[in-house]
């Protein structure tokens, strides 16, 4: 396993060989956009494109049990050869043709994205890219915060916006248990006090599991409540096949929030766009806010706008998907930016994923063990 107290030195991955390296600080050029048709793609349900998420290595030095489980991912687990890992060139290039079809959000996951070397040249990169419009599409990370106080002026400078870290508990004992790796609280609180000084909007997210954590939902509202940081509670989901997921640990959104109510009384607030998976609730003294994200009891896959690229190039359009496109090797065989983007287009266009909510309603029978894609693996 790692070392958990230094995560960098024993985790990062390095950029494959064929990648082209730019000075430390400095962005790659950006490749001029390619001539490509410009239309709103709609899916089978009539879902436009509008987000994307690209987990850039499946690799991660926190093992937590709702994700990454020891026990499956051990010393001795198979992660991706370098060779198999887009590079930020071809990442960039499957964004430019994402963004020329509409998306307007791009969210650089993982495992835990920071342990690729170099990644704000990658941020940079993306920065780069326009808009039909004419805008810079909102680029943001999520992290589990282990590497943010040492990397968190530099993905600022490279152009990164918003940063959203995973933290389960403030007890020191229960998230040592959930990251099940000894990594102390305080270390991710000081990467979050390191981002936001340097000028990183910044979001936490809480996965509520029932007997581990649920005991530090108040606590955590307390905590980040009067600061910038909106924390939101998320539903222990059935992703992947090695959490053991069961319906009886999972704390619906409603009880989450009539535990808050009880002591910090909340309303709520119109959500800031459409498709947003979080419900939006602020303190009525003003003092912040807080999200729901009611991914079992709640699905929101009708206003699913969201795909997802894996960390070998493998298009997925559900976080529930067992399987996915490959776009690395039309890539790497020479394809054309008008091919990439057509199949890219062809694949939204037959999308009718709504696993969420068939599973909600007892009309979906959940894939077998075998056939679930791991959030390590496609990103949250």
């Amino acid at each position: 396993m790692p070392d958990p107290q230094d995560p960098a030195r024993s985790d990062a991955v390095a950029e494959p060989p064929t990648a082209t390296v730019a000075p430390p600080g400095q962005a790659r050029p950006v490749p001029a956009p390619p001539a490509l048709a410009v239309r709103r793609l709609d899916d089978q349900l009539g879902r436009p494109l509008r987000d994307l998420r690209i987990s850039v290595t499946d690799r991660c030095n926190f093992r937590c049990v709702y994700c990454m489980p020891k026990e499956v991912f051990g010393r001795d687990h198979a992660f991706l050869p370098r060779t198999e890992l887009l590079t930020f060139e071809e990442i960039t290039r499957v964004a430019r043709v994402a963004v020329a079809h509409g998306v307007e959000k791009i969210r650089l996951t993982g495992g835990e994205p920071l342990l690729r070397k170099d990644l704000h040249l990658l941020i940079g990169s993306l920065g780069g890219l326009r808009t039909p419009q004419g805008a810079v599409p909102d680029v943001a990370l999520t992290t589990n915060g282990s590497l943010l106080a040492r990397t968190a002026p530099a993905l600022r400078a490279a152009g990164l916006q918003r940063v959203t870290v995973s933290l389960d508990s403030l007890d020191d004992a229960t998230f040592m248990a959930m990251n099940d790796v000894a990594y102390p609280v305080a270390k991710v609180l000081d990467g979050i006090d390191a981002a936001q000084r340097a000028g990183l909007a910044v979001k936490v997210n809480m996965v509520v599991k029932r007997g581990h954590n649920d005991h530090d939902i108040v606590p955590m509202a307390r905590h980040f409540q009067g600061t910038p940081v909106i924390l939101r509670f998320i539903e222990y989901m059935d992703v992947g096949a090695t959490n053991g997921w069961r319906m009886d640990e999972v704390v619906p959104s409603a009880e989450v929030l009539a535990r808050i109510g009880a002591e910090l009384p909340v309303e709520q607030v119109p959500a800031n766009y459409r498709g947003e998976t979080s419900t939006r609730w602020r303190y009525r003294d003003g003092s912040g806010e807080i999200g729901m994200i009611s991914s079992v009891t709640g699905a929101f896959c009708h206003s699913c706008s969201r795909a997802r690229v894996s960390t070998d190039g493998k298009l997925f359009t559900c976080l529930f998907a067992t399987s996915g496109h490959d776009l690395r090797t039309m890539i790497r065989t020479g394809c054309t930016d008008d091919a990439l983007a057509e199949t890219m287009a062809g694949i939204w266009r037959q999308r009718t994923d709504r696993y969420s909510e068939e599973r909600g309603r007892s009309v979906r029978t959940p894939p077998a063990p075998g056939e679930r894609v791991e959030m390590s693996y496609i990103g949250g």
